[in-house]
């Protein structure tokens, strides 16, 4: 039986080794750390969370929620690590991001069909069945390689959200509560601020010192669904109360009303110790996250045990050089998955992990390659990712939009969207 190299052990990677192990089929992951480090990339576990510590909402009328659906249907590894994980985030699957490695890594280790190779791979072998989840922080070497082999590399500018000391909030400026009461009444920290206090922090945002970016090649640009805090607030006053600073579902209850603007602060462990700054991705300088964010009330005294920051993200033109089924279109046993293909998100990189991963065994051993419907939200991410003709394009993840709609039309969007995770969860239980 033929081995199956696969590259990079993200959630992606991970997720590909294991199902191509469960066929039967002997599997080398390689992962190159800790023998070398990406800029973000700081532990030696496997499926290492390095923005922010939550896999989005779970419930099913949610487009999150129906992607963890279908992918608990082809038995994701890495969902079954996140159960185990899971800390207070109301209506979210958030876990405590070096547990949940911990244990994906652990899970690795003990599948005897999986031999985990700690090495660099700095180029695509020229033979062999081959699967690339190097993810979109790649070794120089290795995306020097991808480029030469598609012809073209995209790349733009990823971020990540401060962490603070939990016990470095003032309380007396903040508010426990979750978005229209979703969850448990302790899974957010709030952090209101008034017209004022927002007028004064977001004019203070724009004028704030950014870190300087190396120029990774002459195309650099922002991810729309991932923008640092300071280019949102020079989109316009609102924008930030319209987005992450948004105060919809919550009241403060030292006042009564909603508050003009707020942050929210989430958990990154089980113990309650350390937050995240929701939606807070920056690139301004470490001095500067200090200055501006402790303008908001219940920050001024935040102890920060990492600040934001900015690092390069790389992804594929898949439309034209990948299949529906994550293969590669002039080269037959080679396989691309996670972010680099275009998918963007957590749970996105691991479902196109687990339908590569599918299909890499199937091309060993002669079987027709698996291909969802698009009324699934795999399908359609699938779909979308490989679709010829799109005018720009960029990486997107699970919504709504790239499913066809129903046959009937539903008025109210809550049952809508239920329906239509109804139909593609039914449409995958059909085809398996």
């Amino acid at each position: 039986m033929k081995n199956v190299l696969v590259i990079g052990a993200g959630l992606a990677g991970v997720e590909a080794a294991f199902q191509i192990a469960r066929a039967g089929i002997p599997v080398t992951l390689a992962e190159m750390k800790p023998q070398k480090y990406s800029p973000a990339h700081s532990s030696p576990d496997l499926a290492e969370l390095v923005c922010s510590n939550s896999f989005k909402a779970k419930r099913l009328s949610s487009a999150a929620g129906m992607l963890k659906a279908e992918m608990n249907l082809f038995n994701s590894v890495c969902l079954e690590a996140a159960s185990k994980c899971t800390v207070p985030a109301g209506g979210a699957l958030a876990v405590d991001r070096e547990a949940f490695a911990r244990l994906v890594t652990k899970k690795v280790e003990q599948e005897p069909l999986i031999s985990l190779k700690r090495e660099e791979i700095k180029a695509i072998p020229k033979n062999g069945v081959c699967l690339v989840a190097a993810g979109p922080l790649a070794s120089e070497a290795l995306s020097e390689s991808i480029a030469e082999l598609c012809g073209q590399e995209l790349n733009f500018f990823d971020a990540a959200a401060p962490i603070v000391a939990a016990d470095s909030i003032d309380m007396d400026s903040a508010f426990y509560g979750s978005r229209y009461d979703r969850g448990g009444r302790e899974d957010y920290i709030n952090c209101p601020l008034n017209r004022e206090e927002y007028d004064l922090f977001h004019q203070h945002l724009l004028e704030a010192k950014t870190a300087r970016l190396h120029p990774f090649d002459s195309r650099k640009g922002f991810y729309e669904a991932c923008l640092p805090i300071e280019v949102l607030a020079a989109r316009g006053y609102d924008t930030l109360r319209f987005g992450p600073m948004r105060p919809v579902g919550l009241r403060d209850p030292k006042t009564g009303h909603r508050p003009w603007a707020l942050l929210q602060l989430r958990r990154e462990d089980n113990y309650g110790k350390l937050l995240n700054l929701v939606g807070f991705q920056t690139n301004l300088t470490f001095p500067e996250q200090k200055r501006v964010f402790g303008l908001i009330p219940a920050l001024k005294n935040a102890e920060y045990f990492r600040y934001g920051v900015m690092h390069r993200n790389t992804f594929i033109n898949s439309p034209n050089l990948l299949k529906q089924d994550y293969s590669f279109k002039d080269r037959p046993g080679l396989f691309f998955a996670g972010q680099i293909t275009g998918v963007e998100g957590y749970m996105e990189s691991a479902a196109s992990g687990i339908l590569a991963g599918i299909n890499a065994a199937r091309f060993v051993k002669g079987e027709d390659m698996l291909t969802l419907p698009t009324s699934s939200m795999m399908g359609a991410l699938t779909a979308y990712i490989s679709t010829l003709g799109l005018k720009d394009f960029q990486p997107m993840g699970a919504n709504f939009g790239i499913i066809p709609a129903l046959d009937e039309h539903i008025k109210d969007k809550k049952l809508r969207y239920q329906a239509m995770a109804d139909r593609g969860i039914k449409s995958i239980e059909n085809l398996l």
